[in-house]
């Protein structure tokens, strides 16, 4: 119970991740079938349909527009701020800040990660390790996305007797760039409308939400 109690937003987050992840190949499948034998076209189990390019592409789609949104927002709100924003730093604070406000190297409290106290490339790599991360997340979801919407769109290709493209082709393709940016524009939308809605509208108790009483023009502490 202690457990759950400290790690519950995590749970609840992955709990419904894979929940939906479920439903979703489930749907896909029904509808894959339906289409399937409208064309007079074999259908496929579920176990099938979780390794099919279909399925595949559907699922990358997501993912790296969504690691793109948080890479791009990790990045940005190093450098960009927005007055009033809960997503933002102190107007005053744009930029990596001091050794001494990050608590690095002789500044680190004594519980601190070791590599925050030390210097040369081990620290650069956790000072930045988060941005690392998501954006290798994006990166193989996206090269992963290219490959399963390059078979699929192979496969429909040969199905109606059409030539087929290179994989450099595809990602060069029109079908491809439609595909990533419908994602991309959602996700920017959904980022500035947050960044803006938090300088007005407030959540009681949560750390999205300024405090209720909070002016408009107070723009959130870094911590």
């Amino acid at each position: 119970m202690r457990f759950l109690r400290e790690n519950s937003l995590s749970v609840f987050f992955f709990g419904i991740f894979l929940v939906t992840l479920v439903g979703q190949s489930l749907a896909g499948q029904r509808a894959f079938n339906a289409e399937q034998a409208a064309h007079d076209e074999p259908t496929v189990s579920w176990a099938r349909y979780l390794v099919s390019s279909d399925f595949g592409g559907a699922v990358m789609e997501n993912w790296q527009s969504e690691f793109l949104q948080f890479t791009l927002f990790i990045l940005a709100t190093v450098w960009l701020v927005q007055k009033g924003s809960n997503e933002s730093k102190q107007l005053d604070e744009a930029g990596p800040e001091s050794k001494q406000k990050q608590r690095l190297e002789g500044y680190a409290p004594e519980n601190a990660p070791l590599w925050a106290k030390v210097t040369g490339w081990r620290s650069w790599v956790f000072q930045n390790s988060l941005l690392l991360a998501m954006s290798a997340i994006f990166l193989a979801s996206w090269t992963a996305q290219s490959l399963t919407n390059w078979t699929q769109f192979n496969q429909e290709q040969v199905a109606h007797d059409e030539a087929t493209l290179s994989w450099g082709g595809y990602v060069l393709s029109a079908d491809f760039w439609e595909r990533s940016l419908q994602n991309w524009q959602s996700e920017f939308l959904a980022v500035g409308t947050m960044v803006v809605f938090t300088i007005f509208l407030r959540q009681r108790g949560s750390p999205e939400s300024k405090p209720v009483g909070a002016p408009h023009d107070e723009t959130a502490s870094s911590g």
